[in-house]
């Protein structure tokens, strides 16, 4: 394995880190999606060319026997676990199961897998979901299991929560260097826009520019949309428009009953809730400079500190010395220390707009000029989500793309994703 592991002089953090070389062979488990093919490209730009990936077709990271394989034939030095199955209200509303079943099977076999094949680094991401419903604005990584999570995404909360508890007790425990980021809302290049389980940013831009397609009567850009996008359309939208995908060979009023199920009309587009709600949004480039970052430069024993890290893993048990060998009576089983927890790092801008701002953002560079109505039988979701990133700051990232600049890149990618 290619890595470098400095001698740990006394009292110096830096000299605990296990460092990357540029020949390490990096796994990055959801390469594709928004934000691994963000880290991808980035460690790409670094210098960094070992890397690994597989799509969902080659490698089923919920099948366990598959996954064992793949850790078997490839023995990667590092792991980037940037593969879930998400969505926004809607989906987590339709397929609360699946939410919770699907990530736990990913993050158990993924992490397990990297335990045993003793991965050196592993980056987990999860998601700010992860905090009450009603947590003290802006959240710390303090606030964590402290009062009831947001229904709307509870499962998918669970289930990146026991993410984040699995890297903290496996480095406990094991001694690993597993560490778990939670970002804040993303959107960028290779985005969701999926109309069935896309989430908000996305799915607002894609509702008002076929809003506007519609108005404009330009069916052949329609077509090409739906021909990049489908819909498979759920049992109640089958209800509707029939069995069978919607797309771009549909007719036109099957595609308009498909589109006006989805609150899109002509020259009207409908959105759930009153738009109220508070949201913080990081463009994906910049979260995934934020994973290498920390990727690179970030250690359980930074999280923690020294001293709590040496008296873990170098130091004396109140009932004996300490076996790096065996993990019975690490971490937690010694008194002294108190209890280690919350070991996570918020990744964020720090900075919050309401949802109706964001829409009125997304018209304006749209050029949409239509009716903007909000359905407020749909429920909101968790009213204020701003997360505290005095941890990130203090450990040497800050963001850099605002959401006005951010919004305008990805209507640009998304217009050149329809080119492809």
């Amino acid at each position: 394995m290619s890595w470098v592991t400095p001698s740990p002089p006394k009292g110096d953090l830096e000299g605990l880190q296990i460092m990357l070389s540029k020949n390490s062979k990096i796994y990055v488990a959801g390469h594709h999606g928004l934000v691994g093919s963000a880290i991808w490209n980035n460690l790409k730009q670094r210098g960094y060319n070992n890397l690994v990936g597989r799509t969902h077709k080659e490698l089923d990271l919920t099948d366990q026997l598959a996954v064992k394989k793949f850790f078997d034939e490839e023995n990667p030095d590092s792991v980037v676990l940037a593969a879930a199955f998400v969505g926004g209200i809607m989906a987590n509303s339709l397929y609360r199961a699946d939410f919770i079943m699907q990530n736990m099977k990913i993050q158990c076999n993924v992490i397990e897998q990297a335990y045993k094949h003793h991965v050196k680094k592993l980056l987990f991401l999860g998601s700010t979901c992860i905090y009450p419903k009603n947590a003290p604005q802006p959240m710390k990584e303090d606030a964590l299991l402290t009062s009831p999570l947001e229904y709307t995404n509870e499962e998918y909360a669970i289930a990146k929560i026991a993410g984040l508890k699995m890297c903290e007790s496996y480095n406990l425990q094991y001694g690993t260097n597993y560490i778990a980021v939670m970002p804040t809302n993303l959107y960028g290049p290779n985005d969701n826009f999926h109309l069935e389980n896309s989430h908000v940013l996305p799915a607002m831009m894609r509702k008002v520019y076929l809003s506007k397609l519609i108005h404009d009567d330009n069916w052949d850009a329609i077509r090409v949309d739906m021909n990049k996008r489908p819909i498979n359309p759920p049992a109640k939208l089958q209800e509707i428009v029939g069995d069978g995908n919607v797309d771009g060979n549909s007719d036109k009023d099957r595609i308009l009953k498909a589109l006006a199920y989805y609150g899109i009309e002509n020259n009207k587009v409908t959105l759930w809730g009153d738009g109220s709600p508070l949201r913080e949004f990081l463009w994906s480039e910049d979260m995934a400079d934020a994973s290498v970052h920390i990727l690179l430069n970030v250690d359980f024993s930074d999280i923690i500190g020294i001293e709590k890290y040496s008296s873990v893993f170098y130091g004396v048990r109140t009932d004996g010395e300490v076996n790096r060998n065996n993990s019975e009576g690490r971490g937690g089983a010694i008194p002294s220390l108190g209890e280690i927890r919350n070991c996570h790092i918020n990744v964020g801008t720090g900075k919050e707009m309401t949802i109706k701002e964001i829409a009125n953002l997304v018209i304006r560079t749209v050029g949409f000029e239509g009716e903007l109505a909000w359905d407020k039988s749909k429920p909101n979701g968790t009213p204020r989500k701003l997360i505290d990133v005095s941890k990130l700051h203090s450990l040497g990232w800050h963001h850099k793309v605002e959401i006005e600049e951010g919004v305008e890149k990805l209507y640009r990618w998304y217009q050149n994703s329809l080119k492809e």
